[in-house]
């Protein structure tokens, strides 16, 4: 039985196809709508945004300045339901920032587009920020042979939110991602081997998270009676001590003014003359 057979068949069925239809369009549209200011208050010290802020230094430190801007604003108006941001790094890169939903769209482009010629894909990085909402913004970093230009798209995600692969555009996005998923736990979605790479595979956790302890879980040693390597449960062999930062060194009391319980008996006396 076809579907059209099938929803005549069953009119609730088709009601409720359609109104499941226009949920899920309008949940997308809306959550394209909520985060088109997610990057308005994230402006670094590190971005010269803007050419009306110091125009005449702008110009004279960054002669091509105009063809980063103008290329900039052109990415926006071809794209304006993914592209949220525009700017202008003082390393002279142009930096586009864009909904997740987007990434997929805004790489082809800026790799097939005769304007663009972004054909390689450089690297691939992320940074973990817990207190925001969308706490890791993922970086990809483009080349251009073609113009001899650079350019960095960034976006974001949380943990449980996967991210489309790149790796039907750019071969090198395998490695990347694959590095990614396994230092920060960003999942994408497409990857045709997404397992760790820089960690052992019974690894726990993924180490570049913010929140992930500075000592691990486990340890690796090479076990003599066994003859192999094993893991074990990390074990710190220091007793926990409070450390209090004063010296334990003599101080000279003439030259500074020491802690009241390292002043010996002379030098209290010293002090008192």
């Amino acid at each position: 039985m076809s579907c059209g057979a099938l929803l005549r068949r069953f009119p609730r069925l088709a009601v409720t196809a359609a109104t499941t239809a226009t949920a899920r369009t309008a949940l997308s549209s809306r959550a394209l709508s909520d985060q088109v200011d997610f990057y308005s208050g994230s402006k670094t010290e590190d971005v010269i945004l803007r050419r009306e802020e110091r125009p005449a230094e702008i110009q004279e430190a960054y002669p091509d300045i105009d063809k980063l801007e103008r290329f900039g604003k052109y990415v926006a108006a071809i794209l304006p339901k993914y592209v949220q941001d525009v700017r202008i790094t003082s390393t002279k890169e142009l930096e586009i920032l864009i909904h997740p939903e987007g990434i997929v769209p805004v790489m082809g482009m800026l790799k097939d587009h005769t304007n663009a010629q972004f054909k390689a894909l450089m690297e691939i990085t992320a940074n973990d920020v817990p207190g925001r909402e969308y706490r890791f913004e993922l970086v990809y970093c483009l080349l251009s042979h073609h113009y001899n230009s650079r350019c960095i798209v960034k976006t974001y995600t949380d943990e449980l939110t996967p991210v489309d692969s790149l790796t039907p555009l750019f071969k090198s996005a395998d490695w990347g991602e694959r590095e990614v998923w396994d230092m920060y736990g960003v999942y994408f979605a497409g990857h045709p081997d997404l397992r760790r790479i820089l960690t052992d595979y019974g690894f726990q956790g993924h180490p570049q998270r913010k929140d992930f302890p500075l000592t691990g879980f486990s340890e690796v040693r090479y076990d003599n009676e066994l003859a192999r390597i094993v893991y074990e449960p990390v074990e710190v062999a220091q007793e926990f001590r409070k450390f209090d930062l004063d010296t334990p060194w003599e101080l000279f009391p003439k030259h500074r003014e020491a802690p009241e319980h390292l002043i010996t008996e002379g030098g209290e006396g010293d002090k008192k003359e």
